[in-house]
């Protein structure tokens, strides 16, 4: 196991990401608090490029994927923690940016509608989540230059919105599900 490269800045992605040789790059885009669907989720992603290829994993608490009536400040940071399993799970890259890194003009004037399919099921509970998810998703595909990336199929409608943003943006990503990582006692 190697300590994974820390990186918070756009540049300093970008300086990583043009240091990769060999292989293709994974993509598994966190919030933090890392568990076992993330570390499936990690591994899946290893599988899928081998030794040989690259696994980045981002750490971003997205203010966008929240309403005003949620409680961003209140959403659970193990951030040492989550270091200690990158490592563990043989995780190449972190990315940790801060909002101001991700949103450097505060609002975001353009973002990605998710169409009829957003406003369905969680959607409909969470008016513009699934805009503020895809938003930040598009952005962090394209600052990791990932070939593939993996999203559990847990959050399933999650899973459709980004495969369908990626098929009707031309975005050139391979997006994989990944099985829920269950419990023993289910």
């Amino acid at each position: 196991m190697t300590e994974p490269i820390l990186v918070r800045t756009r540049v300093d992605i970008a300086q990583a990401m043009s240091r990769r040789s060999g292989g293709e790059t994974a993509a598994v885009l966190t919030m933090g608090a890392l568990h076992d669907g993330h570390t499936a989720l990690m591994r899946a992603a290893r599988q899928r490029v081998g030794v040989s290829g690259h696994v980045v994993v981002t750490i971003f608490v997205n203010p966008m994927q929240f309403s005003p009536d949620e409680d961003l400040s209140r959403y659970p940071s193990s951030f040492d923690t989550d270091i200690e399993t990158c490592r563990r799970e043989d995780v190449d890259v972190v990315f940790a940016p801060s909002v101001d890194e991700m949103y450097p003009d505060g609002d975001v004037a353009v973002s990605v509608d998710p169409g009829s399919l957003g406003e369905i099921l969680e959607g409909a509970a969470r008016p513009g989540h699934f805009t503020g998810v895809l938003t930040v998703v598009l952005k962090l595909l394209n600052l990791t230059c990932a070939d593939v990336t993996c999203f559990g199929e847990k959050d399933f409608q999650q899973l459709v919105l980004v495969r369908r943003m990626v098929r009707d943006l031309d975005v050139p990503i391979e997006v994989v599900g990944v099985p829920i990582a269950r419990a023993a006692d289910g």
